[in-house]
């Protein structure tokens, strides 16, 4: 029996009573961390046996993460992944959920990466990565931001990247908005600021999983979109963008109007609900792949004329102006009736990259707090020049493809030499 109530309560109650498990690994080397989870209300959730913690972390160094970390709980890792594999009836892929400003999340993270790469050669890997707002006190994050984004370019299916500094700006705009989701639900009074950047985080996997959750006759699953959207091996980083940002706590009673569906639409490829600060529909930006995702209260005419909209707004490369994979899930979202997702790959991804070796570069130059990595066993001084060259090959793929023009040859004709 499921709860009357769509409250996280009532949904933790019913999974609790039903024994519901997540099929998830939950690795961290503060193990006070993953101690809220397994004496919290989600105790019952997690499998004990699933859960690999450390003391005293990895000081916010990614080498510390990456090699010592790594080397030490290597065969412990695969055991559990070989495990959790085993009870998957059909194995889509990995999803990992993982910070790049710490020392566990981008060292040792980035290593399960690589390791799953290698044990598991046919098996995508998606990546869900958020970056710091570039305020946080851990002077050493740059380091740990561009070392890891080499390791999620080299080894990575998919990454679906987000910035703190655009989810705090989506909060505040939300916030300021009224409207019947967050007038009649208080979202804001109930919840902090760091609750609400991880509700947006939650709520975009949760779109991109809809596709293997639930029925719909144009399900897109999560291997069609490394397949569709992923031109070039390395240029797999997508930017996201989702509407409604954050689940009201009670349902919407009011019909839902094309021009709702509208205005849904044109929010999800604006550049204030994207994820990432950029602009995908920008006048700078070239398109090389897109994919639309819908939930709930759409029908074709509707996908049919968005992608339409999408095309000719969009400034597609001359090789991929039908690059735009639909996907429609006849299951909405817990208490809304429409519910989008928009997935650009955009050469203005190359901004992500241009900040996080600008930020990278302000350390390096100065040699300072490098020590910290090159004491490290394994670790060799030359990984930090290889790491800048592989962010500005990055940059300069995207510049490139911006600047690509189309081979014209000329069709066959009668005065045409044999």
């Amino acid at each position: 029996m499921q709860p009357k109530h769509g409250t996280r309560r009532a949904n933790l109650e019913y999974m609790v009573e039903t024994k519901i498990r997540a099929r998830a690994i939950l690795i961290d080397m503060e193990e006070g961390v993953i101690g809220r989870y397994r004496n919290g209300p989600f105790k019952d959730l997690f499998d004990d046996k699933f859960i690999i913690t450390n003391s005293p972390g990895s000081g916010n160094n990614w080498a510390e993460g990456y090699y010592t970390h790594g080397r030490k709980f290597k065969n412990n890792i695969l055991n559990v992944v070989r495990q959790v594999a085993e009870r998957s009836d059909n194995l889509q892929g990995f999803i990992f959920m993982l910070s790049t400003g710490g020392g566990t999340g981008s060292g040792l993270g980035t290593y399960c990466l690589r390791l799953l790469e290698d044990n598991y050669p046919s098996v995508d890997r998606f990546v869900s990565c958020v970056y710091p707002i570039g305020s946080e006190d851990v002077i050493t994050c740059p380091y740990n931001m561009a070392l890891s984004t080499k390791q999620l370019i080299d080894h990575a299916s998919c990454v679906f990247p987000a910035e703190n500094r655009a989810l705090t700006e989506m909060i505040a705009v939300e916030a300021k908005r009224k409207g019947p989701h967050n007038e009649k639900a208080g979202f804001f009074a109930e919840n902090t600021t760091f609750e609400n950047m991880n509700s947006i985080i939650v709520n975009s996997l949760l779109h991109l999983t809809c596709g293997s959750r639930f029925s719909g006759a144009l399900n897109m699953d999560m291997s069609d979109i490394s397949t569709n959207l992923v031109p070039f091996p390395n240029m797999h980083f997508l930017s996201s963008g989702i509407t409604p940002i954050f689940t009201p706590m009670k349902k919407a009673i009011f019909k839902i109007k094309p021009k709702l569906k509208e205005e849904m639409f044109h929010s999800i490829r604006s550049k204030s609900n994207q994820l990432i600060k950029i602009n995908p529909v920008g006048p700078t930006s070239v398109l090389l792949s897109a994919a639309l995702q819908t939930r709930g209260d759409v029908n074709n005419s509707d996908l049919r004329k968005f992608v339409e909209k999408l095309q000719s707004k969009g400034n597609f490369t001359t090789w991929s102006r039908k690059a735009v994979k639909v996907g429609h899930c006849a299951v909405a979202p817990q208490n809304c009736q429409v519910a989008m997702m928009s997935l650009f790959n955009t050469t203005t991804m190359s901004e992500l990259f241009s900040h996080i070796n600008l930020s990278f570069k302000r350390l390096y130059n100065r040699k300072a707090h490098i020590h910290h990595y090159t004491q490290t066993s394994g670790f060799e001084s030359d990984y930090f020049q290889e790491c800048s060259e592989t962010l500005l090959n990055m940059i300069e793929m995207y510049k490139q493809t911006e600047t690509a023009s189309s081979n014209c040859i000329p069709r066959l004709s009668d005065t045409s030499p044999v």
